[in-house]
């Protein structure tokens, strides 16, 4: 099910652009150019994990085609090749909802796991505004796949001899050793979902386009295991990007109408 809905948002992508081909007023613009940014992601835990948000750095190059102007709307193509930092970062609370505290360091007890990724988003773009002096908005969709590539844990506390009496995240749980989700690596390490993010544009002839968008993830795969028999029957990626790019035109339309 999962698969055919990213095929399906693939014919989408195509259609779209295919479509106001025949229609649109025709404009054949390559640009190139890097993003980065700043992410905040959680894992969608079954049983539940109490988390807050995994920041994390984004970073890497954009590539855009841009084909046509349909009515109003500018209809473009935008992949990226990124490296981003993602993963969890557990919320250790008591059963009266209050931090769990460090015996031996009187500290708040905090863990997260940092998983490193490299991901591929292939986007169709809609904007609204001045394409080569001046401002545009616009909105963009389309599927992510990602690969982890690195992992590692942070934690100021006993792993191997966690508070199991007093986390609420440990005894809410009905799973034998619960505590054993501390050590489990990621088992798919292959990741795919869907982004979707809202941006605005600046463009002068002379510089360049600088971008800035949010954008969200919403990951369709699993990191580990989703069986009757697995620890988790359910962890997916929920992602917040603020990002900013900046493009630079590899080729231009000879077309007058383009402002």
């Amino acid at each position: 099910m999962k698969f055919r809905l990213l095929f399906i948002l693939f014919i989408f992508h195509f259609s779209l652009i295919t479509s106001t081909a025949q229609v649109g007023d025709h404009r054949s613009e390559f640009a190139v150019g890097v993003n980065g940014g700043y992410v905040m992601s959680r894992i969608g835990f079954l049983p539940e994990v109490p988390q807050d948000m995994h920041p994390g750095m984004t970073g890497g190059v954009t590539i855009r085609y841009t084909s046509e102007k349909y009515f109003k709307s500018i209809c473009a193509i935008v992949a990226e090749v990124n490296y981003a930092q993602m993963g969890w970062k557990e919320r250790i609370l008591t059963r009266q909802d209050e931090p769990v505290i460090n015996q031996e360091t009187g500290l708040p007890e905090e863990y997260s796991r940092n998983l490193d990724y490299i991901q591929i988003p292939i986007f169709a773009r809609l904007g609204w505004g001045r394409e080569r002096r001046g401002l545009q908005a616009y909105f963009q969709a389309g599927p992510q796949l990602g690969y982890c590539i690195k992992e590692s844990t942070e934690a100021n506390f006993d792993l191997h001899n966690p508070n199991t009496y007093s986390r609420i995240s440990l005894v809410s749980s009905s799973l034998e050793n619960a505590s054993n989700m501390y050590f489990m690596p990621v088992e798919k390490k292959f990741d795919y979902g869907i982004a979707a993010g809202l941006g605005v544009e600046f463009s002068h002839p002379k510089v360049g386009h600088f971008l800035l968008e949010g954008r969200y993830y919403y990951g369709l795969g699993n990191i580990y295991g989703s069986t009757k028999r697995d620890y988790f029957s359910i962890s997916n990626y929920g992602t917040i990007y603020v990002k900013m790019s900046y493009l630079i035109d590899i080729s231009k339309s000879n077309n007058s109408k383009i402002k």
